[in-house]
């Protein structure tokens, strides 16, 4: 961390992801200067993945607490003003509100997937994917199930969105949030209007007297200002009450576009693989695509330019639980290694592995998806008579389901002959040195870049396009170049030939196991 010296233009960035709600400050050259954090996780309720709105805002008092506190053991003092602040969150999802700002069902995350009807009749419509996750699809599938609650909807939006909106009283979205809201035109950098049309025009929406139009979240692309901390906003963040109102807030963006901006993969030919709970590759693209695609979105970066994303459900979760095994082994057994420690050395030991998992497959679905067309998931662990079953091999199976569902969408752009001459990862599985590097670039069969940055994540990313709205002028893409990123450490790793090949003869095996996981999650 750089030298910490408080002089009220510092930035900071916040983003609620799905285990974790992090703050990160960094000063005017971008480099961070204290965090915080906050663990928590979605919960099942009731047949849809949620957070509770009390966790929201617990959550945020607690890991800004812990900034405050570590800012205060550097300087002496706590924060008291700042020169911008940016939210990021989890994109899609579901958080409608009445007039009165009641909310008015549970906050359906990105995670659920009880919109298929709805999504195949909008893309249908549209002849534009909508996924599942999309809160055009949430709204509309509320329509179709005939819910009590549509016909108060006065306003509804993301995570990031909700959060901005209590903390400044601004009802706006930064494009790339707002790309996975409902569509988005790139030449107007704004929702589609033929779209939008299209929607209004539909027998069962006409029903309601709210306009699709009114209820969605105004569009601010990066560098705009996007409202000032109130008081009550001011009291929302800060228990101890001293941080003042006033500090001018960017546009809130989704975790995607804050990825795309802590990779600095926001020009064309580039893109990012993030790998956290879910994982999801953004290639921005120099033209569209030839075809509609129900297992690509098309979205945005935080300037309006259209990105193919591929997105999965899961990713580390199913990882993470094997890995508490082997730590509570570790414990029963008297050794001392820490679980950082044993997270390093079982990662390690995927490189020692045979490349195609020695006939090993493990499925890490906590959750459908799409892109694999399975409704629902059952983490499940498979082997082959005969099958050469190790540690290596196991762990290497781990590290590869993570990345396997992605794999089968970037097939798709593959197809479509999309160039990416720059490929950046991070989130989670880039944390030990080298190994979900190493193994990414032979699963995608394409360079994949590290920064020294990317363990910062999407709150740095969120800290960066505060500082940007600062900078006042010159494109985002620029002020990546030549501000923040100009003397940046990263990390290249070209693909291995055994590693593509072992890979694919992996993919062989997953693809016909599938079966098995469609019947496993019919049937238990």
């Amino acid at each position: 961390m750089a030298q910490l010296v408080l002089n009220g233009n510092e930035s900071l960035g916040i983003e609620f992801g799905s285990t974790r709600i992090k703050l990160v400050l960094v000063n005017s050259a971008c480099e961070v200067l204290a965090s915080g954090g906050f663990t928590w996780e979605n919960r099942l309720e009731n047949g849809v993945w949620t957070y509770h709105t009390d966790e929201i805002w617990n959550g945020l008092k607690t890991a800004y607490s812990e900034l405050n506190e570590n800012v205060k053991s550097i300087t002496g003092a706590y924060i008291e003003t700042l020169g911008s602040i940016g939210f990021s969150a989890m994109m899609h999802g579901y958080l409608p509100f009445d007039k009165d700002d009641n909310l008015l069902v549970p906050f359906r995350t990105w995670r659920n997937t009880i919109t298929g009807e709805a999504a195949s009749e909008l893309t249908k419509l549209f002849g534009f994917n909508i996924p599942q996750r999309w809160s055009i699809a949430h709204l509309y599938q509320a329509i179709l199930n005939g819910e009590e609650h549509v016909k108060d909807i006065a306003y509804f939006t993301t995570l990031a969105g909700y959060v901005h909106y209590k903390l400044t009283g601004e009802k706006v979205l930064g494009i790339g949030d707002a790309s996975g809201m409902f569509p988005i035109d790139s030449d107007i950098n704004n929702y589609d209007e033929a779209m939008l049309d299209k929607f209004a025009s539909l027998e069962k929406v006409k029903a309601y007297s709210w306009d699709i139009r009114k209820i969605l979240p105004r569009v601010l692309i990066a560098g705009e200002n996007a409202g000032t901390l109130t008081t009550e906003g001011a009291a929302l963040l800060d228990e101890k009450g001293i941080i003042k109102s006033g500090i001018p807030l960017c546009p809130p963006e989704g975790d995607a576009g804050t990825g795309m901006t802590a990779t600095n993969s926001v020009t064309v030919r580039t893109g990012n693989v993030s790998a956290g709970t879910s994982i999801f590759s953004m290639i921005v693209l120099e033209k569209a695509l030839a075809s509609v695609y129900e297992e690509i979105d098309m979205v945005t970066t935080p300037t309006g330019k259209p990105v193919a994303m591929v997105h999965c459900n899961n990713c580390c979760t199913d990882l993470d639980y094997w890995v508490n095994v082997f730590t509570d082994f570790a414990k029963r057994s008297g050794s001392e290694l820490t679980k950082p420690q044993i997270y390093d050395l079982l990662y390690n030991s995927a490189l020692e592995a045979k490349a195609d998992c020695g006939g090993l497959v493990n499925f890490n679905y906590f959750s459908g998806e799409p892109v694999s067309h399975t409704e629902d998931g059952r983490p499940m662990f498979l082997r082959a008579q005969g099958a050469e079953f190790s540690l290596a091999n196991f762990f290497r199976a781990q590290i590869y389901s993570t990345m396997a569902t992605l794999k089968i969408g970037m097939r798709i752009l593959e197809k479509e002959d999309v160039k990416i001459d720059k490929l950046f990862g991070h989130g989670g599985l880039f944390k030990t040195p080298v190994v979900g590097q190493k193994l990414m670039a032979g699963a995608m069969n394409a360079p994949v870049s590290v920064m020294k940055t990317a363990g910062e994540g999407g709150a740095w990313g969120a800290a960066v396009l505060a500082a940007y709205m600062l900078a006042k002028g010159g494109s985002l893409e620029d002020y990546l170049e030549n501000t923040v990123f100009a003397k940046c450490e990263s990390s290249t790793v070209e693909p291995d030939i055994n590693d593509v090949k072992g890979f694919e003869e992996y993919m062989v095996n997953y693809e016909k196991a599938m079966t098995a996981e469609i019947a496993a999650y019919e049937n238990f």
